[in-house]
């Protein structure tokens, strides 16, 4: 059985929605936000997305499927993490979707990720999805 705990985290970003995207979708721009992390995909629905990199010295290979590719709306794609201690089999993988929406310019994206365990492990996924999305603030409008 999926877990109840949804993470939803929303940000206005002062960009259209296809400078947004391309910070989405693009692993040299991905790398600047997220950590570090080494992102590779054929960027279509249906391809696996792998991320690699190093957090607190340790070594770490997520993994997911692309499930919906929108441009300039919405990405949306399976996420495990090797680090979560879970094993790897479909119950154990979360969706992550970001949705954009643009406004006169500017650029709302909410981030929501499901399947997780309590309300610790949201609480959790919820900072850590604030502090990704303001780096990709950053990241957009310099």
């Amino acid at each position: 059985m999926k877990n109840q705990f949804l993470a939803t985290v929303t940000i206005e970003i002062n960009a259209p929605a296809s400078k947004v995207w391309q910070a989405i979708t693009s692993p040299d721009i991905i790398k600047q936000y997220l950590f570090g992390t080494n992102v590779t995909s054929h960027w279509t629905e249906g391809s696996p997305i792998t991320y690699e990199g190093e957090y607190n010295g340790k070594a770490y290979k997520d993994k997911g499927t692309i499930l919906k590719l929108v441009p300039n709306k919405v990405f949306e794609s399976t996420y495990w993490s090797s680090m979560s201690g879970l094993e790897d089999k479909p119950e154990n993988y979360d969706k992550v979707t970001y949705e954009l929406d643009e406004i006169c310019g500017k650029t709302k994206v909410t981030l929501t990720q499901d399947n997780i365990a309590n309300e610790e492990a949201k609480q959790h996924s919820t900072e850590n999805w604030k502090t990704v999305l303001n780096q990709l603030k950053g990241v957009v409008e310099q």
